[in-house]
């Protein structure tokens, strides 16, 4: 097994970054865009939204088929094909012009990059440790969030000056660079055991999973506190587009550095899960992101600048650890149980915004929190009564 801070542990920990920011980068591009798109195609902002919630629907939907696919097949080869599509998509992208084509496009592009985040985890709980597999998760995650600042970066400023097919193209350069790092670096599957594929079985081991009530709480956490965080970031691109800040393509990308927060609360999740439990700090990311949802409101662009920082630590600090406690916690079929927790994660980015749209359109931004704190305030349970669940298998395993 790969031990915790050994050069194999970094060399394999480094690819999956790099894949995962290869991955996020490409998904969350057009999300700067959506005021630019809308008004370039004539299309509302809900239907602008479709640019970046079509990718997440199609992304969610895919997982169902790479989980089980690489427990049968294995895990490296999937991931290198699927980032290999999804790079050739991305540059069909950058000569589209017409928002159907784009559409569908994003759809096929979607599908291609579930590859790595359905089987990334489940690779690391083949080949890594237990102590090495809750600090990769977090380290890995903290990719998810670089490649979201740098895709709404190189949205926001290329399409500004280039226009937006141009972000196409600047991202198939990155995506070719990131899958040539990733064949070199990612290490050979030392200790996967493959399982004949039978629909029957996958279909069984997923209904397993869902029959477990500590990852359908896991599934729940992960699927709704996304289903708020990322649609937040949609609507509030509206708020800062009009009036009083008029903010322009490369400043509404530069907005999203508030990920690097995010990055952060990723990358300390697993030592913090090393001192008390990940329920609690599940339950310990969803109250901060609470409060940075409640700090937008205060008047003027920093207090939401500083919300949205927030925001982000508390968001990735709550989603590492749901996604370390359900590889930690399937007894089986690890990639089918990964998948399952990205597929609730993904259908809730896809969506949210509809959720959000009667708020937005009945109270602005103030409605979006409201509503965001409703669900969130869900999920705050759900990890509390995870932490409660927990408890009591301890207790009945010492008595």
């Amino acid at each position: 097994m790969i031990e915790l801070h050994s050069r194999a542990f970094w060399r394999a920990t480094l690819a999956l970054c790099l894949g995962s920011f290869m991955i996020f980068s490409n998904v969350y591009v057009t999300q700067p865009l959506l005021p630019m798109l809308a008004q370039d195609f004539g299309v509302s902002p809900l239907a602008a939204g479709w640019t970046f919630t079509v990718t997440t629907l199609t992304l969610g939907l895919s997982l169902l088929l790479y989980g089980p696919l690489s427990d049968a097949l294995g895990r490296r080869k999937i991931m290198l094909l699927t980032m290999a599509g999804t790079t050739l998509v991305t540059v069909l992208l950058a000569f589209t012009h017409d928002y159907l084509t784009l559409l569908l496009l994003r759809a096929v592009q979607g599908f291609l990059l579930g590859g790595l985040p359905a089987i990334a985890i489940a690779y690391m709980g083949d080949e890594f440790s237990k102590r090495a597999v809750a600090v990769a998760v977090g380290l890995y995650i903290s990719g998810n969030s670089l490649g979201g600042i740098s895709g709404r970066l190189i949205g926001g400023f290329v399409s500004d000056a280039f226009g937006w097919n141009a972000a196409f193209v600047v991202m198939a350069g990155l995506s070719v660079v990131c899958l040539a790092c990733f064949a070199l670096m990612l290490p050979a599957s030392q200790h996967f055991s493959a399982k004949p594929l039978r629909p029957r079985s996958m279909l069984a081991d997923l209904l397993g999973h869902l029959r477990n009530p500590a990852l359908v709480l896991a599934y729940v956490i992960g699927g709704l506190n996304f289903f708020i965080f990322v649609n937040q970031y949609s609507y509030v691109t509206f708020v800062l587009a009009g009036e009083p800040y008029h903010l322009s393509a490369s400043f509404l990308g530069m907005l999203f550095l508030t990920y690097l927060t995010g990055t952060f609360g990723s990358a300390i999740s697993g030592r913090v899960a090393l001192r008390i439990s990940q329920p609690l700090c599940m339950a310990l990311g969803i109250a901060i992101l609470m409060c940075g949802s409640l700090l937008t409101l205060l008047p003027g662009l920093a207090a939401i600048i500083v919300g949205l920082f927030v925001n982000s630590f508390g968001f990735f600090f709550a989603h590492s650890s749901a996604s370390s406690w359900v590889s930690h916690n399937a007894q089986r079929a690890k990639a089918s149980a990964s998948s399952l927790y990205l597929l609730f994660y993904y259908l809730g980015a896809s969506s949210g915004g509809f959720y959000l749209h009667p708020f937005w359109e009945w109270a602005g931004w103030s409605g979006v929190v409201l509503g965001s704190l409703l669900i969130l305030s869900i999920t705050f349970s759900c990890a509390l009564l995870l932490a409660r669940r927990q408890r009591q298998v301890l207790a009945a395993a010492l008595a």
